[in-house]
């Protein structure tokens, strides 16, 4: 009896000791927990990117209670509040990949989305609500949901799954999730708060470099619609660049069809026509650009867009649209529309101020040509018409017939240079640079120098600046753009040339040596052509051969037949 005593004393000393070993290091691991937490919240605080944050989160919860994968989940907006973004941790890149889209809030994760309160289950397929997993998914029975909130709302949920060692979590690691989803809602929102103090300082150095850009702009010599078009496109880049969009365009829609006259983002042909006007009165969104119509046929496929007028109490330059891929849907979502539509506003005043300004330069330009205008009739072509009466008197009085014809002449050139005199005094006072139709067609070869290998040389035969009808010339600058375009691109010409003669008909040649047409090549512009010619009763004829070059002969009659 006394030995059974003493091995009951002995095992009773055992279990006590064992349980004293088991509580102490329960403690320690307690205190490490605590210790694992607070370092977490700190480190949380220390990153200012949200991105940053949210990875830190899933990272932490996962050592924090022993889980092999975490998941964040933030709740984006709509009826069915699906998850916008999905951070996650534990599965490698080709996992993910194998499994393809991400979750979108059905199923267990919908469910904590309804009932934002923490979720412990011993077997995720279990629970009614489980979809069951995708194809190579991994398997994951335990299960931990927290909800993160920031203040009275919910931001997202931090998941866990697959505690260490195959059991459940328990009570206490539902404690520490909450205490971090609680610091991680404040980490959260410092984020945000910063990543919004990031967004407004690009919106107010945009307005503010848009405003300088253009203030500081000098329009001198520059016609005043090439300077409000050089001013748009200077805002379509801007505005792009402050929203993170990833294509940025401004309509016009005074005409019959709404064109888009800058964009910003990729190499698309404008102006281009668009399907529909967005709204010219207020800011507005839309989920997808391409299907509203906002967005040129041919160009990118487009996600969400936002609309601003850019527009003045008495003028309006158009609306500005952003836009993003899908891909990049996310960054729509982050958009204040306050923010563009501050920045439109001072746009639009700068693109007035900018507009005046040219007008201002231009009134002065007028000026100093009227001066030179008089000074050349009243006193040079006065003189010369003189000096020609005096020669003819003299030439009557020769005997030599040979001195006579001489001086005859001079006569007749003197004539000519009144003539030219008479014909500059004519083009100084035109008021109108845009019904310049000479002038524009210098400044298109101009301006398509800059892009070929070799300045196009131009020759110009007729009365250009008063024979071409009004109807016929924004066709036969379209067309002799879209020449100098082709040939820019595809051509790789080492000379190009621009013959523009006006008689009967207006026959337009634009003739490169580069490689030629391929035979595979697209129709659409070269179509365009056509279409133009044929509107205005004419014809356009496209000679190319591989290796030989091509020659672009476009040609109206200067008068419709009835």
């Amino acid at each position: 009896m006394d030995e059974d005593a003493r091995d009951l004393r002995t095992a009773g000393f055992d279990e006590l000791l064992r349980e004293v070993l088991g509580r102490v290091q329960g403690v320690i691991d307690e205190q490490e927990r605590l210790r694992l937490l607070l370092d977490a919240v700190v480190t949380m605080a220390a990153d200012l990117s949200l991105d940053g944050v949210l990875s830190r989160i899933v990272g932490v919860a996962s050592r924090l209670v022993g889980a092999r994968y975490a998941a964040l989940g933030v709740i984006g907006g709509g009826p069915n509040r699906p998850l916008s973004t999905f951070v996650h941790h534990g599965m490698d890149t080709e996992v993910v990949h194998t499994i393809g889209e991400l979750p979108r809030g059905h199923g267990i994760l919908g469910l904590i989305i309804d009932r934002p309160e923490p979720l412990r289950l011993h077997d995720l397929a279990e629970h009614p609500a489980s979809y069951g997993f995708p194809a190579g998914h991994p398997p994951m029975s335990s299960f931990l949901g927290v909800p993160v909130r920031i203040r009275d709302r919910v931001f997202g949920n931090l998941y866990l799954t697959e505690k260490e060692g195959g059991v459940d979590f328990t009570e206490t690691d539902e404690e520490v999730v909450v205490a971090l989803a609680a610091a991680a809602g404040v980490a959260i929102e410092n984020a945000r708060l910063y990543e919004e103090a990031e967004v407004r300082q690009r919106w107010l150095a945009a307005t503010a470099e848009v405003t300088s850009l253009l203030s500081g702009a000098d329009p001198r010599g520059v016609p005043v619609d090439e300077v409000t078009a050089d001013a748009v496109r200077a805002v379509v880049g801007l505005a792009r660049e402050a929203a993170g969009a990833d294509l940025a365009w401004v309509v016009d829609g005074s005409g019959d069809s709404p064109v888009a006259v800058a964009v910003s983002g990729t190499e698309v042909v404008v102006p281009a026509v668009v399907g529909a006007h967005p709204d010219l009165d207020v800011p507005s969104s839309v989920p997808d650009a391409t299907e509203a119509g906002y967005a040129a046929a041919d160009w990118p496929p487009l996600g969400p867009a936002v609309t601003v007028p850019l527009r003045t109490a008495d003028e309006s330059h158009g609306v500005l649209v952003l836009a993003w891929t899908a891909e990049h849907a996310h960054r729509h979502r982050e958009v204040d529309l306050a923010q563009p539509a501050a920045f439109a506003e001072q746009a639009a005043l700068a693109l007035q101020v900018a507009r005046a300004r040219a007008d201002q330069q231009r009134l002065a330009v007028f000026e100093d040509r009227d001066r030179i205008g008089r000074d050349l009739h009243d006193l040079v072509i006065q003189r010369l018409f003189a000096v020609g009466l005096g020669l003819q008197g003299t030439a009557r009085q020769l005997q030599q017939p040979e001195l006579a014809a001489r001086v005859e002449q001079a006569v007749d050139e003197l004539d000519a240079t009144i003539r030219d005199i008479r014909r500059s005094i004519f083009a100084l006072g035109s008021t109108d640079v845009r019904s310049d139709l000479q002038a524009e067609v210098e400044r298109l070869v101009d301006r398509a120098a800059q892009t070929l290998k070799v300045r196009p040389a131009l020759h110009l035969e007729g009365p250009v600046r008063t024979l071409v009808p009004a109807e016929v010339a924004p066709h036969l600058l379209a067309v002799l753009g879209e020449a100098l375009s082709n040939a820019g691109r595809h051509a790789d010409a080492d000379a190009v040339s621009v013959h523009l003669a006006v008689g009967r008909e207006v026959v337009l040649t634009v003739t490169d040596d580069g490689r030629g047409l391929p035979p595979d090549a697209r129709e659409s512009g070269l179509r365009n052509l056509r279409q133009r010619a044929e509107e205005l009763g004419g014809s356009c004829d496209i000679t190319s051969a591989p290796g030989q070059g091509t020659t672009v002969r476009w040609a109206v009659p200067t008068r419709r037949t009835p």
